[in-house]
């Protein structure tokens, strides 16, 4: 690995995942299940926020739960792969 991705490269421990679903889908149950592993592997933190009790998160992500945010970023939707995770979190 180069010197500068070495630099630019953060910490698992330095990140947090958001989980953005609703209460009675499958798929958010599913993506919990991954992202709380994931996370209590690589050190990451991670919070869950319901797309129901959020008008923003609502209008934009409501066709696209569960989503998956890295620092704020949307990084997955629908299915969440545990290996593309744990690399994006830099693990």
């Amino acid at each position: 690995m180069s010197a500068l991705l070495r630099r630019t490269r953060k910490n698992p421990a330095d990140r947090v995942v958001t989980l953005v679903g609703k209460a009675g889908c499958h798929l958010c149950e599913d993506a919990r299940a991954v992202v709380s592993a994931v996370c209590a592997e690589t050190g990451a933190a991670w919070v869950e926020k319901d797309i129901a009790e959020d008008e923003e998160l609502y209008k934009e992500y409501w066709e696209q739960i569960p989503v998956v945010l890295i620092d704020e970023e949307q990084h997955t939707f629908w299915r969440v792969d545990p290996v593309r995770l744990r690399k994006a979190l830099g693990a």
